[in-house]
Formats: C-alpha cells, structure tokens, sequence
C-alpha cells in the first residue's frame, strides 16, 4: 500500500467534511435534485448565509434572495458544491501547525487560480468554466496536504529551500512523496475527473506533459499554467510585477487574447477575487487596473546596477588629471576604465570595446574633444554612449557648442570627487535606463515573434486538426459537399466512410490521454497508408474519422473499408512497454436517389457505424435502401 492510500485511509488528508461532503455526494447522483441539495444547505447557517450573500450579489438590483431553495436554484448544483467545497477546506485550514507555510496567502493565491481558471475557460472553451473554477482552487492542494501531514518536516524543508533545488525535488528527496502526487489524490477523492485532473498535474512544468499539442489536455494545461501565473501577478509586490506582466501578454498572445483583452479579463478576475475572499474570510489586496500596471514606470530597484560596475572610456591627454580621474572612477565608483590620449585613439577604442559612458578632454591634440564627440555621434554605434566634457572654460557659448556636438554634460576642471560623482549618479541612471528600455525592446520582439508563429499556427489549425495533422470537421464536410456536388452534375458514384476508434475511452482511462493521443496519432497515419490518393480523409470528432471516396460504387467503397479496418487491426502500438490493441468500426454509405444531401449520406454512414459498433465492433457495415449490412471481423 502506498503512503498516500495509508494517509487516505487514516483520514488525515485535507477533505471536505460534513455538510460539503454530503452535498458532494449528492451532486454524484444522477437521480439527485436541488431541493435535496438546499435541505442539506439549509443545515449549515454559515454556508446558508454565504450562499445567500453571493446569489444576491450576482442579482444586482432585482428583487433580494432570501429562500435558500431559490439561492440553490439560481446558483446550480456545481456552484453549490464548489462552494461548500471551499468553504469546507478553507474553514478546516485558516491556520496549521507548518509554521513556514503561509496558509492564508496559500488560499488567496489558490482563489485566484480558480476564478482566473474559470474567466480562461470562458475565453478558450476547452472545459465547463465552474469545473475549471474547482481544478483552480485545488490545484496546489498538495503542498496544504504536506504542511498538515508532516508540519515540522515540511517546516524545515520550506525553510531551507534557498539552495536552489525545486520544491518537488527536495519533496521526493525529503518526504518519499510530492505535493503534485497529494494534489491527484485529494482532486480523485473531490470528484475531479481524470481528464482535468491530469491536465493539473502537469501545471507547474506544461512541457513535461507529454500531450500532443493542440489537443484537449495541451490547451487545459497551459490553461492552468496562465492562471497560476496570472495568481502570481496578483500577490506579487509592485517591484516585481515588471516581468510577470510582460510574460502574461506573451502567454495571452498564444490564446488569441491581445493586451486591451487580457487587461480586461485580468480585471474581472481581480474584482471577483476580491467577492470570493470575502466570502471565504481570505486575505485580497487592492490592485490597480492591468492596464495601469502594464504602463507604470519600470521600478527603480530594477534600474538600478547590481554593483556600480560600468564600462567608462576616460580621454584625457594630461597626466595627472588622466590618474587621477581614474583612480575616482575605478576605486571609489567601482568601474571598469580604458583610457586613451586624444580623440583618434579613443574613437578606436571605444569600437574596440563599447563603453557606456565616455569622459573626454576638450583641448587635446591630434583630435580635440569636439572633433572625438561629433564623429562619436555620425556611428550608429556611438549614439547611444553617454558622454561627459571636461572643460575649464565655462562661457554661454561654449556650453552651447559642447551640447551642439553631441555632449550630454560637462564637468568643470579641476575635477573633483563630489562633481565627478554628481555627473556619474546621472550617467548610471541613463545607461539603466537605457538596458531597462533595450530589454524591453527585445521582450516586444520575441513576443511579436512568438505572436506571429502563434498566427500562422492558428491560420493552420483553420484547416488542419494539430493532433492527428489531418484536416479537421470543417475542411471534412467541405470535401463532403464538394464530391456529393460533383457526384449529382456527373451522376458519378461518392462514398462515405465513418470511422470510430473501438473502445477508445477505456483507453484514456486506463493509460491516459497522452498515450490517446499516441494511438489516434497511429490510427490516422494508418488510414492515410490504406486511402486512395484521391481519397479524402479527416479527423471529424474526438476518436472519429471520415473518409470520402470519390467516384466509389458500394462494392468498391466496402472493399476500401476492409482494407482500412485491415490496416488499423495490424498495427502493433506499444507505449512504456505496454501493448495497446487497437481496431476501428466502419460504417459506409453511398449516395441513393432518396438522399437530397450530402448530410443525408452522413447520416447513413453513422447508422451503418452504429450498427457495426453494436455487432460486436472491429466490423464494417454498409447502410444501403434504409438497411445496415455488418460484415463479420477478422
């Protein structure tokens, strides 16, 4: 037995009780009814008056709602049983023995996971969004299970975490288990099924997943992955919202959301956040819109250097003032100094080694300050640097001429340290400026970049299904139409070929839906080595499959149909060591003087389908004159 079953066993994993639970398994039921479910609300006087507060709060300005039957009707049993599921878990753990974990930041943080789950879910539709609501709030359930099963090791794990290592893997080193493996546990005993809860498992890292993408689980787990990003946007300190915003318009970019839609949707989020953190007595702070945050200013302490070090080319012909100059620069400012004696050799070093900031001499032979700054600025290169002129000469319009050569600032000679630093303090605040901008700059072009590829690939999805590679349900149905057209102007035959993978849900279930995706993956490369080169073939649904055969008698189309089932029953697909068989059922049609169109002909081919499936499967039918004819399997 493993340590999760012992602990389940035991009881002592976090789980809804009482009231949520009994409203948890009447929701299982199918025979179950919301006037059932408000009796067993009507119980609890707290869950009875948040559930109240939260239905007339959605009501606006209409009539109060002050019956728990209609609070449960208006709200549904999936609302209903999220929320005593929250409140049930919430109530149980405000506080807990793990003396470094933060149990209410840990709730706040999960709340807006669930609620930026459900807004997602609305915009992406891979899932019902109340469902998506519930995966969020449970989906770092795990690291609560830990803080209450062992408080005092997870205490000292969490507390010695800065080396480096990631949570999971000092988890498995320390504790024999992982938060993720309590998170699949605790989601299976709420319910989850496993095609969201698989999804959530692999949240933390998308990549490791394994799904194909395009696929159901690929979009539900990235899904999850912005969620949890856009929660830690939430609870962030305003110094370190710079990046997570910039990597949230380039992960709404992926999802077809622009930054003016993800503001929005960050928004609404937020405010319902704040309505559901009330109601759970859970810590939510005010935030500024997405809109203000992505435009405020980048934090000083992200200008500032991590040390003072930067690349400074002093020009100075005289000796003492070039020692000097450079002892300031290099011992007390801490940076890195080149030196050169007159413009012409500084104009080379500085292409040689890019300073950031130049300090010349005005008066110098061979090329003069003036001459070094102008022909600093006629480079591309050269424009960015910052430069200071050394002077004794101080006049109106020598000041003038500095600035009009390109100069940023000047320093009276003899230099001192509290001018040089003064000037220095200004030079350092630009050049950071500058990196915060030229970051910027660079993150706008992987994002516009990552964004393009992102259009292309949805331009290709128009017409492609990503998983399988074959065109999808629409591009399928045109070809339909194409060929039963053509087929009425010439009066040649046409074909149709529906195809369901046997038994494929049990396949989901017991392997998963990354090794679903392997087999639908080889069934289609199947189909495409046994069709006709003129044959049509797409993916129209989850594991279905249709092939249109133009210019294809009943004989001919049946034949065809044999030959694909043949063709899938042979393959040997093998995942992880383990072999999966698979077969498919065939149903066949062609069209009749009866079919008006090509939807009649679909329609038949699924009857034959169904009629195949129900002779046992791994058959081909064919649906001619009103009637199915199965064929037996091999």
């Amino acid at each position: 037995m493993s340590k999760i079953e012992e602990l389940r066993i035991s009881g002592q994993l976090p789980s809804p009780k009482g009231v949520a639970l009994a409203i948890m398994e009447i929701s299982r039921r199918e025979d179950a009814t919301l006037d059932e479910a408000a009796r067993v609300v009507q119980t609890d006087p707290a869950l009875s008056g948040r559930l109240l507060r939260l239905a007339n709060a959605a009501n606006g300005r209409g009539r109060s709602v002050v019956s728990i039957n209609e609070a449960v009707l208006r709200q549904g049993m999936t609302t209903v049983r999220q929320l005593a599921m929250g409140f049930s878990l919430v109530d149980q753990y405000p506080q807990g023995l793990c003396t470094a974990f933060d149990y209410p930041g840990f709730w706040s943080h999960s709340l807006f996971m669930a609620v930026a789950s459900q807004e997602l879910g609305r915009v992406v539709r891979v899932g019902t969004p109340d469902d998506l609501f519930a995966c969020g709030l449970l989906a770092q359930v795990g690291r609560l299970a830990l803080a209450t099963v062992y408080p005092a090791d997870y205490t000292a794990l969490l507390g010695g975490q800065d080396s480096g290592t990631a949570l999971l893997e000092l988890e498995r080193e320390r504790l024999g288990v992982d938060h993720v493996e309590f998170t699949a546990a605790i989601m299976a005993d709420c319910g989850i099924p496993k095609s969201l809860a698989e999804p959530v498992n692999y949240h933390e890292a998308p990549e490791r997943s394994g799904f194909a993408e395009g696929s159901r689980p690929y979009q539900l787990v990235h899904l999850f992955f912005q969620a949890r990003r856009m929660a830690d946007l939430g609870l962030s300190p305003e110094a370190g919202r710079h990046g997570s915003i910039s990597e949230l318009l380039l992960l709404g970019g992926k999802i077809g959301l622009n930054a003016e839609a993800l503001g929005e949707v960050f928004d609404r989020v937020v405010q319902q956040w704040r309505d559901w953190a009330e109601l759970l007595k859970v810590p939510a702070s005010r935030l500024p819109s997405f809109d203000a945050m992505a435009k405020a200013p980048v934090p000083r302490s992200e200008l500032e250097p991590r040390t003072a070090c930067q690349r400074v080319l002093l020009v100075e012909d005289e000796p003492t003032t070039r020692i000097m100059t450079e002892a300031m620069l290099r011992e007390i400012l801490g940076c890195t100094v080149y030196t050169a004696e007159n413009g012409k050799d500084a104009l080379a070093l500085a292409l040689e080694v890019m300073p950031q900031i130049v300090i010349t001499d005005w008066l110098m032979p061979v090329m003069d300050g003036l001459e070094f700054c102008r022909a600093l600025r006629a480079t591309d290169w050269g424009q960015s640097m910052y430069v200071i002129m050394l002077t004794g000469m101080e006049t109106e319009e020598e000041v003038v001429e500095a600035f009009e050569a390109g100069t940023d600032d000047y320093l009276i000679k003899p230099v001192t340290m509290r001018g040089l630093n003064a000037r220095m303090r200004a030079a350092l605040h630009y050049v950071k400026l500058l990196e915060a901008w030229e970051n910027d700059r660079a993150q706008l072009k992987q994002f516009a970049a990552e964004l393009a590829i992102s259009n292309r690939r949805l331009g290709n999805a128009a017409m492609t299904d990503v998983l399988t590679g074959l065109p999808h349900r629409r591009a399928g149905m045109e070809a339909l139409s194409r060929d039963w057209s053509a087929s009425k102007r010439t009066g040649q035959p046409v074909a149709a070929l529906m195809i369901d993978v046997d038994l494929f849900k049990s396949i989901n279930d017991r392997h998963g839906h990354a090794v679903g995706d392997q087999v639908l993956q080889e069934v289609a490369r199947a189909l495409q080595t046994a069709a006709r080169q003129d044959d049509s073939i797409s993916r129209i649904g989850g594991e279905e499959f249709l092939v249109v055969c133009h210019d294809t008698e009943a004989r001919a189309a049946l034949l065809a149909a044999e030959r694909l089932r043949k063709m899938v029953k042979a393959l040997k697909i093998s995942i992880g060591g383990v072999d999966i068989p698979t077969s498919v059922s065939v149903g066949v049609a062609i069209r009749e003087s009866g079919m008006e169109t090509a939807d009649d002909m679909m329609k038949a081919a699924d009857k034959a389908l169904y009629a195949a499936k129900h002779a046992g499967r791994n058959r081909v039918s064919l649906f001619v004159q009103g009637k199915t004819h199965c064929a037996g399997s091999q």
